[in-house]
């Protein structure tokens, strides 16, 4: 409520001053707005040359593509790796019957 009360005091009393020193507000103008637009325009052009730059560089990197494998989806891998382990349990099992010990892994 305060904050309320406080910001209508003074926008009444900025309205006041800009009409009871109206010369003195269009001089501080005068004196404010050439900065602010050498200023904006050094900002706006350096974006634009950032841009600019952007651009080019995204059209000079190749597209990444998604990776593929060459064989297809590793299907057979899969299959192959299975059948290595089905081998090496059957040896385990006929190690075991044999008596013979479990290698160290």
């Amino acid at each position: 409520m305060v904050a309320l009360v406080g910001g209508l005091i003074a926008l009444l009393l900025g309205i006041i001053g800009i009409f009871a020193w109206w010369d003195e507000f269009l001089w501080l103008l005068k004196g404010v707005i050439p900065p602010i637009l050498i200023l904006g325009g050094v900002l706006a052009a350096y974006l634009g040359a950032e841009e600019m730059k952007d651009k080019r560089r995204a059209e000079s990197e190749p597209v990444m593509e998604p990776f593929t494998p060459a064989d297809g989806g590793g299907d057979d891998d899969a299959e192959r790796y299975k059948q290595e382990v089905a081998e090496l349990k059957a040896k385990l099992a006929a190690m075991e019957e044999s008596g013979e010990e479990k290698p160290q892994e």
